[in-house]
């Protein structure tokens, strides 16, 4: 008896050891995956943070730094999804708290498109920020009465609205604002912040910009415009091109610098209305999305691609959609100048830079002008401390980065002679040794006309009109004309016709009418005799053709409106185009046609000019 009485025992205690340390070790295990996803937690927001310390100029600098983000992200998210009942239960993880890392997702991949130029990864920013939203992962933050998690929740969705802004989501956008503008009163009455006025600012200028976008009524129904590069909008080279071209060396785009620097124009974010059409003008139309935007969504690192992505940069050009495209918001001198050399080092050696700039222009005033590299003035850049927001309190800035210092205005003296803080044409000559297409927008535009081809590189100045007809004034702000001609012919046909209301068979008419002006203008340059030479090197890059068209469009229908009366109310370019092109019969014909479909012909002079030879 007394034996098996202690074999029971030894049971009973065996079986309570065993029932101990299977608690023991579910215990570690869940202690350990607390610590794990901790540790994962903490490494994402210290490489997250150190993203605003990065080189914001270059390509390798940053990329391995992105590779190792995108990989602690990738883990974080994955680990989250596989352990969520454990981490709800141990680590009280909220579900505000994984829509922060979705987030945090959202704004890397924005980052990578701002920094590559590949819309594939607008797409995909998109995805975890529908996913924050469909899955409602910030719905009860108002709950937790810390403003601080209101603010997280208003930034993503000022955020979420410029990714949409950039797809064309018009619908979706529409609604965010609605919702941010509800969050925005929620925020104010329960906290009554000190940043309730740019949170205000902010909505209004969202609004602004949405409406000022979709001006345009069709049907009755306002259109969204689309700037991106499709198959459509490329004009074929004719027959016969190959012979011609053949023997020159044709160049392609590779770097651009988007700089956007009126002082009163309508902006949301860092983007000013002519840099948000410049921008879209040299990408390609994305493909639709397809992936999925539910919580289970699966981070696609580019670290996992590690080699396409740095052959996007390391001279492969032909594996990148895009060409690679900086955006400047009122930059420094300093700012321009560091970012022009950065893009200038990394051309390839059949590569264009493209300088765009879109500015406040500035006369020196001098009594006495001689020298044309500054004497005569050029456009205006940020020379004012105050001017440059601090994007850490930004409310719509992604890494809360905080701008570079800058030198604070002193009032010109008597002794001075020029402005300090401007762009002059003889601050571009170092950047003549590599092939360069400059497009100056401002009302002193002319100033750039005359550079010197001091290394016989390609060099093309596209420059704006330095006037504008009275009855334009009112619009100045809302975007320039010559950048609008530029992007999106056709809306701007129909803006100096003073046309908003279209039927959708007019506003087709008036598309495809200006297509074909556009293609008759390629075949024009490529079979004059009198065109420069120089500008069939870029004839090979369909961007630079497209503008080139555009171009000789914008002039064209100018030159025949009856409100645009002098030169200085023409676009101008160097080297000058022939009059055979620009005041070719055929095309003021064309152009003038299409004035009679859309009812405006009165606008109009009466006949077509005739050819200068």
């Amino acid at each position: 008896m007394a034996a098996i009485s202690l074999t029971s025992t030894d049971k009973i205690a065996s079986s309570g050891n065993h029932e101990y340390s299977k608690e023991n070790n579910d215990q570690e295990y869940e202690d350990k995956i607390v610590q794990e996803f901790s540790h994962l937690l903490e490494k994402s927001k210290q490489l997250f943070n150190g993203l605003r310390d990065l080189p914001q100029y270059g390509h390798k600098q940053w990329q391995p730094y992105f590779g190792r983000t995108f990989d602690v992200y990738t883990k974080l998210w994955k680990f989250q999804q596989q352990h969520r009942v454990l981490l709800d239960k141990k680590f009280g993880l909220k579900r505000w708290q994984i829509g922060e890392i979705a987030s945090k997702i959202g704004q890397l991949y924005y980052h990578f498109y701002i920094r590559t130029s590949e819309t594939t990864y607008l797409n995909e920013a998109f995805a975890f920020y529908s996913a924050i939203r469909t899955r409602a992962y910030y719905s009860k933050v108002n709950r937790e009465e810390k403003p601080d998690l209101m603010v997280k929740k208003l930034r993503y969705y000022a955020r979420f609205i410029v990714v949409c802004l950039l797809l064309k989501k018009t619908k979706i956008m529409r609604e965010l604002v609605r919702e941010l503008n509800r969050q925005i009163d929620e925020y104010v009455k329960a906290y009554d912040p000190d940043d309730s006025l740019e949170w205000q600012l902010v909505l209004n200028e969202i609004s602004t910009f949405i409406d000022i976008d979709n001006k345009l009524n069709v049907d009755r129904t306002p259109i969204t415009l689309h700037y991106r590069l499709t198959n459509s909008l490329i004009p074929p080279l004719p027959n016969g091109a190959e012979k011609i071209l053949s023997n020159i060396q044709l160049y392609s785009l590779e770097e651009i610098l988007v700089i956007g620097n009126y002082q009163d124009q309508i902006k949301f974010s860092e983007l000013t209305i002519d840099m948000y059409r410049m921008l879209q003008a040299v990408e390609r139309q994305p493909m639709e999305l397809t992936s999925t935007s539910d919580d289970r969504t699966t981070m696609q690192s580019p670290a996992n691609h590690q080699k396409e992505i740095l052959n996007l940069h390391d001279g492969d050009s032909s594996k990148r959609l895009n060409p690679h495209k900086y955006l400047l918001y009122k930059p420094t001198f300093s700012q321009i100048y560091a970012f022009t050399a950065s893009a200038f080092k990394d051309l390839p050696s059949n590569g264009v830079l493209l300088l765009y700039i879109s500015a406040d222009g500035y006369d020196t005033h001098l009594k006495i002008k001689t020298e044309q590299s500054y004497d005569f003035g050029g456009v205006k850049t940020n020379n004012r401390r105050d001017d440059i927001n601090d994007n850490s309190n930004s409310p719509v800035n992604t890494l809360g980065k905080k701008s570079p210092s800058t030198i604070t205005t002193t009032t010109t003296t008597a002794t001075s002679i020029k402005d300090i803080h401007n762009i002059f044409p003889g601050d571009l000559y170092p950047f003549l040794r590599k092939p360069l297409f400059l497009i100056i927008d401002s009302n002193n535009s002319i100033v750039f006309q005359n550079l010197p081809n001091l290394f016989g590189q390609p060099l093309i100045s596209l420059l704006s009109p330095v006037k504008i007809p009275t009855a334009f004034h009112d619009y100045q702000n809302k975007g320039s004309l010559f950048t609008l001609f530029l992007t999106s012919p056709a809306f701007a046909f129909c803006f100096v016709c003073h046309l908003n209301e279209l039927t959708s068979e007019q506003w087709n008419l008036c598309q495809e009418n200006v297509n074909k002006i556009i293609f008759e203008i390629i075949r024009i340059f490529l079979k004059s005799k009198l065109v420069d030479g120089t500008f069939y090197h870029f004839f090979g890059d369909d961007f630079l053709r497209l503008f080139l068209a555009r171009f000789v469009f914008c002039y064209a229908v100018l030159r025949l409106h009856r409100s645009f009366k002098g030169s200085g109310f023409y676009p101008s370019s160097q080297p000058q185009l022939s009059n055979d092109l620009l005041e070719n019969v055929q095309v003021h014909k064309t152009i003038l046609e299409l004035s009679a479909l859309l009812n405006v012909r009165q606008l109009f002079l009466e006949g077509p000019l005739a050819t200068l030879e």
